[in-house]
């Protein structure tokens, strides 16, 4: 039978099992290791071995073999842990993973990789007194092949009797599948099918933990029941000798025997606790996030079309359509749900990275970390993961120092590494801090001045800081394989826009720096805010959002010719007209005739002057890049009620953007002036 519908779900368990081995052994304290610890990295690579020999992965199978038989004499104190184990294993970890991407894009591992990793595991093994190292002493390890696997299991039959194991809630493929794989464990003798069960008598020398490992990647682990029987040679002998002479990969069928009275279950009770979870493709939860969201915006067309209806005469209509809304917002935010995933996800990764970058850079580092639970549109969630990777590498390498730089400075010898992750608003704010060096001011500005950037003395350390994502920037006095090439962090900005986002940065010389990141929570779906700025719609996130107004004179002052502040509650705001921003014509001019919107991003308030306010939306966020190109200050867009695309305002880029056009007119202002000032100079 076809194996290859069963081969995704076998990968994408082994990958996650591959993960928490690599925590596991991260945490494993190799003075006096934890059992339980022990016996789950056992269990991990135990599984994965069961799975790879199902499925015919020859190399993943041997590598497996060869570390689990360690981990098996660790776990019971006939082995030794040190730190180059450790070391081996978690080696042996990322070779397991090569092998595995392999085997997904439908290639072999490469022979070399697999022979270093194999010998490495051989050589632990003779180090400390192994009998068997190689795959091919493995008598146990089931076999890909029936025609192999039939007469080997024949030739040893269990001397403690045969395995009775009971598969609930089958499909007929799956009835089949699983008698095929049995027979490649052992001998079947007997195989009854009633409905959709099925009861298999198994001799085979596999413990049963093997044989639910192998099963449990075809169906779930609550559907199987395992007992061991008596041994009955008579039995056995009378059920295989009609398949003596063929060795035939199909099963014998026989009259079941009646169970043992002192049968005891030995894995997976058929009443056990129904999985909670399961596995779903994400295109389909993307598809159905889509088609939810193409639901709100047919669900906002009838509701604007519903102002024009008489309130009395269509009561029962609009009171439905009022249900309606409200179960649209539910499922819509229900629905997103699903794609929201804890930052867990993204931190557990960095524990390696930190042991790996530190110990080769001679220093010592602590990871500690908050929020963990925190959850992240998964779309976002796997594209943080490798700026993420660069601001740690980036803080291990430059900031902090190594233990005598640290002691000399009065410092504890251990550095320390955060990483923390919050809501805020409609945001998460994501933190890489360390207590190092700190940014040097003097040594960025020196650097600048060498690549002929614009800076100077004055700058705000704010504005220092930022110089340091320019394409190419690197203090580093010489270039190593981590950082030094000015190739890096230019590519986390960018990339961190591109989700929607930006970046912070502050730090304190000798204390230490934090980068902070801030991404919406989603790219999908969020709640706006429609005002109206001349003939066209914008949209405000409504995270951003903290009031709206309309000035009073004497509340309104200016501070240049085009610019001017607003007193709000004894505060002095920025004003900024969006109809000036956006170049938007005949929009409301007079701030006192207009409506203030105030709106807080990046830690500074302030206010947004537009026509008048429409109404708040929950909106469906629709790529402009994707469709056009990418606009100064405009986010993304949607479709409104009324069929109309309404753009959606990037509110932190709002001060940036009216500094740059107040530059710009200053400029202009500065040439034309010394144009006029030639002229007559000429004239003259």
């Amino acid at each position: 039978m076809d194996l290859s519908q069963f081969t995704q779900a076998f990968f994408v368990e082994a990958i996650e099992l591959l993960a928490e081995m690599e925590q596991l052994l991260l945490e494993l304290d190799v003075e006096s290791p934890d059992s339980e610890q022990l016996n789950a990295i056992f269990r991990a690579a135990h599984s994965i071995k069961g799975g790879a020999a199902t499925f015919g992965f020859t190399a993943l199978t041997d590598t497996t073999h060869l570390l689990e038989t360690l981990l098996d004499r660790a776990r019971h104190g006939q082995l030794s842990l040190s730190g180059p184990m450790i070391d081996a294993f978690l080696e042996t970890k990322d070779a397991l993973q090569e092998q595995l991407t392999a085997y997904q894009a439908g290639k072999e591992p490469e022979t070399e990789t697999v022979a270093h990793i194999c010998a490495v595991l051989q050589q632990l093994a003779r180090e400390n007194g192994a009998a068997e190292a190689a795959p091919a002493s493995l008598p146990a390890a089931p076999a890909p092949a029936p025609v192999v696997a039939a007469p080997v299991a024949a030739a040893a039959p269990a001397a403690e009797g045969a395995l009775r194991i009971r598969f609930a809630r089958l499909s007929d493929s799956e009835c089949d599948l699983l008698a095929d794989e049995l027979g490649n464990l052992g001998r079947v003798l007997s195989r009854t099918r009633s409905n959709d069960q099925l009861t298999v008598m198994l001799e085979t020398t596999c413990a049963p933990d093997d044989i639910v490992a192998v099963c449990c990647f075809v169906i779930d682990e609550s559907q199987i029941e395992i007992t061991r029987e008596a041994a009955q040679p008579e039995e056995a002998a009378a059920a295989i000798a009609p398949e003596a002479a063929p060795a035939a990969a199909s099963p014998a069928v026989a009259a079941p025997k009646p169970a043992s009275a002192s049968a005891a279950p030995v894995a997976a009770a058929a009443n056990a606790k129904e999985s909670s979870s399961i596995r779903v493709d994400v295109e389909k939860v993307d598809q159905l996030i889509n088609l939810v969201g193409e639901l709100v915006i047919t669900q906002s067309m009838l509701t604007q079309a519903a102002t024009m209806l008489d309130p009395v005469a269509y009561e029962r209509f609009l009171s439905g359509l009022g249900h309606l809304e409200r179960n649209a917002r539910d499922l819509q935010e229900s629905v997103m749900s699903i794609r929201m995933m804890p930052m867990d996800y993204v931190f557990s990764r960095f524990p390696r990275v930190i042991r790996d970058v530190s110990a080769k850079l001679g220093k010592q580092v602590r990871l500690d970390t908050n929020g963990r639970e925190t959850e992240l549109d998964k779309g976002l969630i796997e594209r943080i993961v490798d700026p993420l990777t660069h601001l740690v590498r980036n803080s291990l390498d430059h900031g902090i120092e190594t233990p005598e730089q640290r002691l000399a400075k009065g410092k504890e010898a251990t550095g320390q590494l955060l990483l923390s992750a919050q809501h805020h608003g409609g945001n998460i704010v994501i933190e890489v801090s360390d207590d190092g060096a700190g940014l040097n001011r003097e040594k960025i500005l020196a650097k600048a001045q060498q690549q002929g950037l614009a800076v100077s003395d004055a700058m705000p350390d704010e504005e220092v800081w930022q110089l340091i994502f320019a394409p190419g920037f690197s203090t580093a006095e010489q270039v190593t394989d981590i950082s030094g090439r000015g190739v890096g962090m230019d590519v986390v900005k960018r990339n961190i826009q591109e989700m929607g986002g930006h970046v912070e940065i502050s730090s304190r010389e000798g204390r230490g720096t934090t980068t902070r990141i801030v991404l919406p929570l989603t790219l999908a779906i969020l709640n706006g805010m429609s005002v109206k700025v001349g003939e066209e719609a914008y949209i405000l996130p409504l995270s951003y959002v903290i009031e709206s107004l309309q000035p009073l004179p004497e509340h309104l002052h200016s501070i240049t010719a085009d610019g001017h502040v607003i007193k709000v509650r004894g505060e002095y705001l920025p004003l900024i007209e969006l109809h000036r921003v956006f170049d938007v014509a005949g929009a409301q001019t007079q701030p006192t005739q207009g409506i203030l919107v105030i709106v807080q991003a990046d830690d500074a308030r302030f206010a947004l002057l537009v026509d008048e306010l429409l109404g708040q939306h929950q909106v469906v966020v629709k790529n402009l890049e994707t469709n056009y190109r990418k606009v100064p200050g405009i986010s993304a867009a949607t479709i409104l009620g009324d069929g109309s695309v309404a753009f959606i305002i990037d509110v932190g880029a709002m001060p940036r953007i009216q500094r740059a056009q107040a530059a710009s007119a200053a400029a202009l202002a500065g040439a034309s002036r010394i144009d006029a000032a030639a002229a007559a100079a000429t004239a003259h």
